[in-house]
């Protein structure tokens, strides 16, 4: 069991980590359809998300910022780093 828990985390932060770097729309929506069955799969674990409570709504399909280059932690009025 806590070998498929690490792995659905593993897996969801790749797939998130390769939407941010999709060239096209449709493939950034595949990699996050991706990071939401993973985390659906989390859910039926039971298990915590391996992002912090307000980035599900991240996903397609729920409400709130569907960019996947809006990251956890990450402050949309700071600036970039150089």
């Amino acid at each position: 069991m806590e070998g498929d828990i690490r792995y659905y985390q593993r897996r969801a932060c790749e797939e998130m980590r390769a939407a941010t770097r999709a060239v096209t729309e449709p493939a950034r929506e595949r990699r996050m359809q991706l990071v939401d069955l993973y985390l659906q799969r989390l859910e039926a674990l039971k298990a915590p998300s391996p992002f912090a409570d307000g980035d599900t709504a991240r996903i397609p399909g729920t409400t709130g910022n569907h960019s996947a280059f809006a990251w956890p932690g990450a402050d949309a009025d700071a600036a970039p780093p150089i």
